[in-house]
């Protein structure tokens, strides 16, 4: 893992409706990144190195809460991220 950030989105929380998820998880409470209007917001994380298949297990695990989309972290380095699915969201 390798510390970077993402700037122009902030973290909230989404409620889970899918037991399958809430089951695996133990919560129905899941955070969700959300494009930012403030400027100086930024969420610090990690990059992981997922194999395509790791990915595509990712992409199922997800509900229909977010999707995925490329996104060009502080490093300059550009990686996949989960983000609200603003129409559903």
């Amino acid at each position: 893992m390798n510390p970077d950030a993402l700037p122009g989105f902030r973290v909230e929380t989404v409620t889970i409706i899918d037991p399958d998820v809430i089951e695996t998880s133990g919560s129905d409470q899941h955070p969700i990144l959300r494009r930012s209007t403030n400027v100086s917001d930024v969420v610090n994380g990690s990059v992981l190195e997922l194999t395509s298949v790791e990915l595509r297990a990712a992409d199922a695990y997800e509900v229909d809460d977010y999707r995925r989309i490329e996104v060009t972290l502080a490093s300059g380095r550009r990686a996949w991220v989960y983000v609200a699915d603003e129409i559903r969201a």
